[in-house]
Formats: C-alpha cells, sequence, structure tokens
C-alpha cells in the first residue's frame, strides 16, 4: 500500500507541478497526515524539493510549494545511428538538461570501436549533467535493430551489419565509473521514437503506429497506452513488409521489401544523391525545396511505397493514428500524398480519415528522448523501487 501511495503521490506532483500538501491530498485522495510522511520519504531520496511558502488563493496559512527535484536522479538516453551517436540526460520533470551528437559513419564498423566512442559520448554528457547536479540512476541504449531486451543483446541491426553483438554487456567496459553501477538497457530505435511519442507529443492517442526511418525503417504498435512488442520482442519490423513479392532483393534475403522502396539509401540512389555527404536528408528536403523534378518524383514513390505497406497494418490494427517520425517527419510534406492516396485506395472495409496520418513534432530527436525518458516514468511510477537501489548502492559504496 506504501509503494502504491508513494506513486500516487510522485503521479499528482509530475502531472500538475509544483503543489502544497493540501492540493496532494486533495488529489490523490490521501489524508494530509499520510501525504506529509510520504513527502518526506521522497524527500529523503532526493526525489522531491521544498520550494517555500505558496498562498493558494484559501482562507488560512499558506501551504509549502512541493515539486519534483531538479537536480538528483536523472534518465540517461544513448543511441548508435548509422550516422551518429548521441546521449542526453533528462531530470525527473522530463526537461533535457544535456544533449550530445556527434557525426560517425557506423555502417560495417567493429562494434567494439563503436562502443568506445559511445562511452566517451556518454562521459561528455555526464560531465555537464553533473555540473547541473543531476547523476543518471538508469541508462538506455536505442539500437536500429532485432534487440533482445532481456540480455541487452543485438541480434540483427542490417543496416549497421551487426549480429549478436552484446552491447550492453560490451559498453559497460567503456562508460565512465560514475555509469558501471547503474543499470544498462538496450532497446529498438523505434520503439523509443514511439514511447517518446506517447509520453511528449501533445494530444497523442494512447493507440497508433509509429513509423520511423535512418538507414532502415521501423515501426512501433503502441496499444492503450503500451508498446505491444510481439511473442518475442521483434514486433515492428516494417522495413521487410514484401510491397511487391518479385522486387529487388533485400539486405534481409528477401524480395521485394518496402525498404527497397522508401528506405533513404534507395531515394538517395533514385535522386542521384547517394554519395552526398553529411546530413543526407536535409540534402533531400534542400532539393525537395528546390523544386528538382527527380527527388519529387522519388519522394512521391516512396510515399506511396509507405501508404501500401501500412494499409495492410491499419486493416488488420484500426489504430486511431499513424505517425511518421524519424526522418520521415522532415520529409512530410512529400511523402504524405503518394500515402494519402493509397491509404485510401486500400483502406477500404473501415472509415479512414486523412487527419489520422499524421508528423511526429519529435522528428529524429525521439529516439534518444525516448531512451532518457524511460528510466524518468520507472522513477515516477514506483519511486519505492528506485529508494530502495540507491539505498543498497549506498551500502555498498560505503562497504568498498
Amino acid at each position: 500500500m506504501r509503494r502504491q501511495n508513494l506513486a500516487l503521490v510522485m503521479a499528482a506532483l509530475a502531472a500538475h507541478g509544483p503543489s502544497s500538501r493540501a492540493e496532494v491530498a486533495e488529489r490523490t485522495g490521501l489524508t494530509r497526515a499520510a501525504v506529509g510522511s510520504l513527502i518526506n520519504e521522497l524527500a529523503a531520496a532526493g526525489l522531491t524539493t521544498d520550494l517555500g511558502l505558496a498562498p493558494s488563493g484559501r482562507v488560512g496559512r499558506p501551504g509549502t510549494a512541493l515539486a519534483l527535484s531538479e537536480q538528483g536522479p536523472a534518465g540517461l538516453g544513448l543511441e548508435i545511428g548509422v550516422d551518429h551517436l548521441g546521449a542526453c540526460v533528462l531530470d525527473l520533470h522530463g526537461t533535457v538538461r544535456t544533449w550530445v551528437e556527434i557525426e560517425a559513419p557506423n555502417r560495417g564498423r567493429a562494434p567494439r570501436d563503436v562502443l568506445a566512442e559511445l562511452g566517451d559520448v556518454a562521459a561528455a554528457a555526464l560531465q555537464h549533467a553533473a555540473a547541473q547536479g543531476l547523476h543518471p540512476v538508469g541508462a538506455v541504449v536505442a539500437v536500429p535493430g532485432l534487440v533482445d531486451a532481456a540480455h541487452g543483446t543485438v541480434e540483427q541491426a542490417p543496416n549497421l551489419g551487426w549480429h549478436a553483438v552484446p552491447v550492453a554487456k560490451a559498453l559497460a567496459e567503456w562508460l565512465p565509473a560514475p555509469l558501471r553501477p547503474v543499470p544498462l538497457e538496450v532497446e529498438n530505435e523505434a520503439n523509443l521514437g514511439a514511447l517518446a511519442e506517447l509520453w511528449h507529443a501533445a494530444s497523442r492517442p494512447t493507440d497508433f503506429i509509429h513509423v520511423s526511418a535512418e538507414a532502415g525503417i521501423g515501426a512501433a504498435v503502441v496499444i492503450d497506452g503500451r508498446l505491444f512488442r510481439g511473442a518475442r520482442g521483434f514486433a515492428g519490423e516494417l522495413g521487410h513488409v514484401p510491397v511487391h513479392p518479385d522486387g529487388p532483393q533485400c539486405s534481409c534475403g528477401a524480395r521485394g521489401c518496402l525498404e527497397q522502396y522508401a528506405g533513404e539509401q534507395t531515394v538517395l540512389r533514385a535522386c542521384g544523391l547517394s554519395d552526398a555527404g553529411g546530413d543526407r536528408i536535409k540534402a533531400l528536403t534542400d532539393q525537395a525545396l528546390g523544386g528538382n523534378p527527380r527527388v519529387l518524383g522519388a519522394l512521391e514513390e516512396a510515399g506511396r511505397a509507405l501508404g501500401t505497406a501500412l494499409a495492410g497494418a491499419v486493416n488488420l490494427l484500426d489504430p486511431s493514428a499513424l505517425v511518421l517520425g524519424g526522418a520521415y517527419a522532415e520529409l512530410g510534406e512529400w511523402l504524405l500524398p503518394g500515402m494519402r492516396k493509397e491509404l485510401a485506395e486500400r483502406v477500404t472495409v473501415r472509415p479512414w480519415s486523412p487527419e489520422a496520418l499524421q508528423l511526429s513534432e519529435l522528428g529524429r530527436r525521439g529516439p534518444l528522448l525516448g531512451a532518457a525518458t524511460v528510466t524518468i516514468r520507472r522513477i515516477i511510477e514506483n519511486p519505492a523501487r528506485y529508494a530502495d537501489w540507491r539505498n543498497t548502492h549506498e551500502r555498498n559504496a560505503v562497504g568498498r
């Protein structure tokens, strides 16, 4: 019961911001005495802070304003992309306090070298966070591939050229010392992008399909506010849904996969921009804005392929929305017309509104933001578990 009540108080502060004990009691249905005791426990764990007297507009003595702490425990997100590495730190309010991102050509690169450089990026983020009084208590790594989350292993990441890489175990060697006792997890980047939409985007429904692209195409399904993972955790491989069964061979070994029609490399090749350096999505956007007919044609074809693949998912799952994230969000102006056309022609057995096809507000920031938010959500939903972990960690530190 106490664990549940601690979570109620944390949720009330997270949802409503600074509040008096009386306001928290009113919102949670707990007594003021119970709230006072719970607040003391949360404060001892470094989760809440006292902001001083705050007039409430009511008769009587003003209450003390309480809020989630802006210092102390934080969430760390790390990302391995085909062309970049990133790290970010969020405080308990879900506010980004540190964001570090560097270009890194990771395609075909040895995992050990990638993870060593990611360790350097994490160290830079940790140093900046520490200067603000923050210390990450959980870390999640976003990776573009099939992930065995239970073992922290990347089973397949075709666009990186990785197979059976124990990322969590190997990365621990390269993390700065303060992060080594911290729980480290690995998750698919499309899943984290979808969770970021659920947690951070305004007015997002609780059931939707999130589609994102970097070098490959990933998707994630959210049902009733929960991520649908599938029997083995591999749900969402939209990039390898066949669009034309007799089409060109894909890197996965099958033929006619969506990635062969709407993947980044395919679109760049069709536009004659395969050798473009730097930010290739920006190069595509600039060319499209300039009216390059070859680029406009390639993006229209990519949109139609995406619409064809997603029509089946809409007919099967009946989501409230389709959300284009990642690089697709930046190319949405040119992808959406072809997508809408295919969806209108192929989703015929149920009502379908063009407004249900939406662009992400988070874009390419989604996976990294989602990775950092995982830890914050867990603390808010189960502060007692965090307090237990903190006490154990401190005892172990004293023992050493």
